[in-house]
């Protein structure tokens, strides 16, 4: 997910089943990407980006790197979230290093994400400007709940629990959404997408991406 401010996991502790995601979040950012390698960015268009992707089945050595690759491609394009298939990977994995409404830092990776139905009471919905990486230079207000809870993996197969607010619960959603072959932009009207890929096309990447022959 793009960022609005144009701004080798350890351990996790877990409370009350959810994964702690909030410590540590400088030293665990640093470590994945210095290892990593940057890639560019698929973009909307891009067959990859338009299916669901498969399943995480093998939890080694191959898919470390390429959570430390998409750290670093994360950072180079400034965004807070990244799938795998933005940088041309079909696996359901995606990393976050994304604030929540209350300035608190997450920073994180889920395999095989699955995201919660909410309970009405809690189907909150918050009208905010969204944007993506493989959609560059264009936003959109877009209604999302503002709470969100994803069901998953960690890199080392281990089931876990990540659950967000404001902001980062927008990020959840939209990450998750990639890795089933959706994009921000394909929730929106047929004219708030008309204009958001017209941004797109007037704008200039601040980052490689990938050309769509």
């Amino acid at each position: 997910m793009a960022s609005q401010q144009s701004q080798q996991q350890t351990d996790e502790q877990v409370n009350d089943g959810f994964v702690v995601d909030t410590e540590n979040c400088e030293e665990r950012e640093l470590a994945y990407r210095e290892r990593g390698t940057s890639r560019p960015i698929t973009v909307v268009g891009n067959p990859v980006l338009h299916k669901e992707c498969k399943d995480v089945t093998e939890f080694g050595d191959e898919l470390a790197s390429l959570i430390d690759d998409m750290f670093a491609s994360q950072r180079t394009a400034e965004g807070v979230g990244l799938a795998a298939n933005q940088i041309g990977v079909d696996l359901k994995v995606f990393v976050y290093d994304c604030p929540d409404d209350d300035g608190v830092r997450h920073t994180g990776v889920v395999c095989n994400p699955v995201l919660e139905e909410l309970a009405p009471e809690l189907r909150n919905l918050d009208d905010s400007n969204e944007g993506c990486l493989s959609v560059p230079t264009a936003y959109a207000s877009l209604a999302r709940p503002d709470y969100a809870v994803v069901r998953g993996q960690d890199a080392q197969g281990n089931p876990i629990k990540v659950r967000g607010t404001g902001y980062f619960a927008r990020c959840l959603q939209h990450e998750t959404d990639h890795l089933y072959g959706y994009l921000y932009i394909d929730r929106l009207s047929k004219r708030d997408r008309k204009d958001a890929l017209k941004q797109m096309a007037e704008g200039t990447p601040r980052y490689e991406v990938v050309a769509n022959d």
